[in-house]
Order: C-alpha cells, then structure tokens, then sequence
C-alpha cells in the first residue's frame, strides 16, 4: 500500500513539474498600441514619437510592459531582475513599417530581431534604434545610416556606451 502511495505522489509531483516547465515556455502574443499608452519606464505617451516601439509580456504578475522605443525597452530589459522573468519581447519590424508610424500588424521577436543605430532619424529619447526582423532589411537601413547592424545582445552594449557617453558630455 505504501509503494502505491509514494508511486502516486511521484507521478503527481512530475505532472506538476511538467505543468509548471509548460508554463515556462508559453510565448505570449503581441499586442496593439494605443493612444494612452504611457511607457512603462519614463511615463511618456508612446504613440507621439516616431520610430519602433518595444513590448515585454509575460512576468509576475503577468501583464503588459509598454515602451516608447525598442532602445528603452532594451535597456530596461537588460536589468537583471527583468532578464530572469521569462518575457516575450516584441519590437517593430521598420522593414515593413513606416517610421513616423510602426505597424502593430507587424511586431517582431525582439530576441532574435537586429537593431540599427539611426542617428539620422527622430525617436522617443535619445538615439533611436530601429529594429528588423530581416538580417538583410537592417543591412540595407545601416547602409543609408552609415551604421552597423546589431543583435540585441549588442545593442544593449551600444546603449550602455551611449548612456555612458552622455553623462560625460560626449555624443
């Protein structure tokens, strides 16, 4: 009786585990921007800027975390606490938006997205970062930015240096 009993608790408790890993490993979907959307991290009205915004979805408590640029969402996303939430992070595709106004319909896995220094262009704050799905779209942009092309790994490095740069009064 007692082998049932434990044999029972250990099936449960795997059931369990498997439950909480499924949960893990939900990507939840983009959604829209509206008018009073306000960015998460500086208070700002997100859709009075041009340039591609960011979304993180998901943590706990799950909800949606909205940005007034891909670069602010970058930055706040490399903060350690929010790295080891698990969020979904999108960004506009600019390959098929325009800049002064991103498509929703075309929101983009900001993990595995590339990212363009644009200092050509106007954004939300400080020097924009435009974001694409295609590695040859960000290519083709970074060309006519006389840039390079990112990951997000590497743009959050940029923005550093950036930051950095600008508490010593240098751009």
């Amino acid at each position: 009786m007692r082998i049932i009993y434990l044999a029972c608790l250990l099936m449960t408790l795997s059931l369990l585990g498997c439950e909480g890993q499924r949960q893990q490993e939900q990507v939840l979907q983009p959604v829209a921007f509206h008018s009073g959307d306000e960015c998460h991290v500086c208070g700002m009205a997100i859709t009075r800027f041009p340039g591609p915004k960011g979304e993180a979805l998901g943590g706990q408590p799950q909800g949606v975390k909205k940005f007034c640029s891909a670069a602010e969402m970058l930055s706040w996303y490399r903060q350690p606490e929010n790295r080891q939430a698990n969020f979904s992070l999108y960004v506009h595709d600019m390959g098929k938006s325009e800049w002064d106004m991103p498509d929703d319909a075309h929101l983009t896995d900001a993990k595995v997205a590339f990212y363009v220094p644009a200092p050509t262009l106007h954004g939300a704050m400080g020097m924009p970062l435009a974001s694409f799905a295609d590695r040859q779209a960000a290519q083709a942009f970074a060309t006519q930015q006389n840039t390079q092309v990112l990951t997000l790994e590497q743009a959050g490095d940029f923005l550093e240096q950036q930051q950095h740069a600008g508490h010593h009064g240098h751009h």
